[in-house]
């Protein structure tokens, strides 16, 4: 069995997401944290710890939409499947989170291109294969290649509300992208905004939810290593309780 981590390091100092959504981290040293231990034995000296020692330990100020993480329905919208209450990432059913993986190609996309269902299909049909209920989609856009740099978060397509609702009737709830959003970037939708006036163009991917509810993957990493088909995905969230998002260590996972 061979390993690919598909996930980005939750770290501070990277342009990983808006200025006002990045996380911030702080780190405590072995040198810093001798009276931390102290505290726990009245008595205890530092130079009674191995080198004055203390342990590491790091402080976060993070949004749980940080890193590669896991999106559930109530990100999306308050309801889903038509009216239900939308699940929270610690009602999302793990056997949506260990399954087959296809990954699709649009890397040759403009930014800001909303991937339609005619376009999934296509691709589909390039690689020779078959989608079954519950594969993971998983979209393989520019935007990877751009993790990091200040251009990050306006790289890449996204999948429109046509596209996701095409994956959704064939039994698929668990999608991703190794972009800063499943959409497009907001930075094109609102030029197209400021054209149109159409409110149903923002979001539109993700309010797809609001019909069928599912799971997207944000923020992954080396999907251009991997084959089109034939590995497994494994993506479970972190469960945090009535959360809209949860952090994931997802990996691609390849027979040799």
């Amino acid at each position: 069995m061979r390993f690919i981590d598909l996930s980005v390091p939750l770290e501070a100092g990277v342009a990983s997401d808006p200025p006002v959504l990045l996380p911030q981290i702080d780190y405590m040293t072995h040198d810093q944290t001798a009276p931390q231990v102290m505290a726990f034995f009245p008595g205890l000296r530092a130079e009674d710890l191995p080198g004055g020692e203390g342990w590491s330990v790091e402080r976060l100020n993070i949004w749980s939409h940080n890193g590669t993480h896991l999106d559930a329905p109530y990100h999306h919208h308050s309801t889903m499947d038509g009216g239900q209450r939308a699940i929270t990432i610690d009602e999302v059913p793990l056997d949506w989170c260990f399954r087959p993986g296809v990954r699709l190609d649009f890397r040759h996309l403009p930014d800001g291109h909303v991937v339609s269902a005619t376009e999934v299909a296509a691709e589909l049909d390039r690689i020779g294969h078959d989608l079954r209920p519950y594969d993971i989609v998983l979209v393989n856009t520019a935007a990877g290649a751009a993790y990091g740099g200040a251009d990050y978060i306006h790289t890449g397509c996204g999948m429109g509300r046509e596209a996701t609702l095409w994956l959704l009737e064939r039994g698929v709830r668990v999608t991703g992208t190794d972009a800063w959003s499943w959409d497009a970037p907001f930075l094109h939708t609102a030029r197209r905004w400021a054209e149109t006036r159409d409110p149903s163009i923002i979001w539109e991917g993700h309010r797809a939810s609001m019909q069928t509810g599912y799971c997207h993957l944000e923020k992954l990493a080396n999907l251009d290593t991997l084959p089109d088909h034939g590995f497994t995905v494994a993506c479970f969230p972190v469960k945090l309780k009535g959360g809209s998002a949860g952090f994931t260590r997802a990996v691609a996972l390849l027979e040799d």
